[in-house]
Formats: C-alpha cells, structure tokens, sequence
C-alpha cells in the first residue's frame, strides 16, 4: 500500500524493550522514528532508573550487535554511567553481546515474535497510537510517552 503523501503519522516507530528474567515482565518505551545512540542512551538511563528504585545494582544486558546497541557513543555513555554508578550508588550496566546473526539466543526474540502476531491488523495499517496500546496492552506495560530524538 503507497503511503499517503497527507498522512502526518511518523514514518517509522521503534520499540525499545527489555525482557525482565527476575519478574518475567517487559520494560517497554517507544520512540517516534528510528532507534539511535542518543535514545539509547536515554532508554538505559529510564531503565536503570526503574532498576535503582526497586533497589537493584546491576543490570545484565545480553543484545545483539544492532548499531544503536554497540555504536561507540553508546558504548562511551555505558563506560561513563558505570564510573558514576561505582562512585555515586546505582546501576551499573554489564553488556553481553550475542555473536552475529544468532536471534536464538537471546530471550526477548520469541517475545517480539508473539506480541507482533498478537497485534498484527489484517484490515488496515495501525495508527503509531494504536500500535503502542495494543503492544502495552499485549506485554501489560504501563504506556509511557515516547523517547524522544534530538533533532539538530
């Protein structure tokens, strides 16, 4: 279906999640356009955020090696959110990388796999609204607002 030149919805709508072993949930934020360093940044800071309310100290991250995971500005932020984690209190985030082209191996994949089934409309295309409800509705998330990219 051609997109419609009138239409003001964004192009493109990227989910950020993260699949919680110790309680089996998601942590889920949605940003209007495609994922980058700067949302990255900002989504682990919302999640170790979460983590350090409920009292955690460390968050271990396994994901894949998708430019926005591993781009040296990421990897630059971690470094120093870390330092001040150790000196300050907070969650220090370890990652762990998946070898290349391996969706098996990590836990989240089967999750999105099932919730896009579950949401997928037939009919017609879903409005970006509809499309965070229904994957908040599906995981039992809280539906927050959507991260936001720098633009400039």
């Amino acid at each position: 279906m051609p997109a419609d030149p009138q239409d003001a919805e964004p192009k493109a709508l990227s989910c950020y999640g993260l699949l919680r072993v110790d309680t089996g949930q998601m942590l889920l934020r949605f940003v209007r356009g495609r994922p980058v360093s700067q949302v990255t940044e900002d989504f682990l800071s919302w999640v170790c955020e979460r983590l350090a309310s409920e009292g955690k100290k460390a968050l271990l991250m396994i994901w894949d090696n998708a430019s926005w995971h591993v781009s040296q500005r990421v990897r630059a932020w971690i470094g120093a959110h870390n330092r001040r984690a150790k000196a300050e209190g907070g969650v220090r985030i370890v990652t762990c990388r998946l070898p290349s082209k391996s969706p098996w191996l990590n836990r989240i994949e089967p999750c999105w796999v099932h919730g896009k089934r579950a949401i997928h409309e037939p009919e017609r295309p879903l409005t970006s609204a509809e499309v965070m409800e229904r994957v908040c509705t599906y995981y039992g998330c809280e539906q927050l607002p959507p991260l936001e990219q720098d633009v400039g």
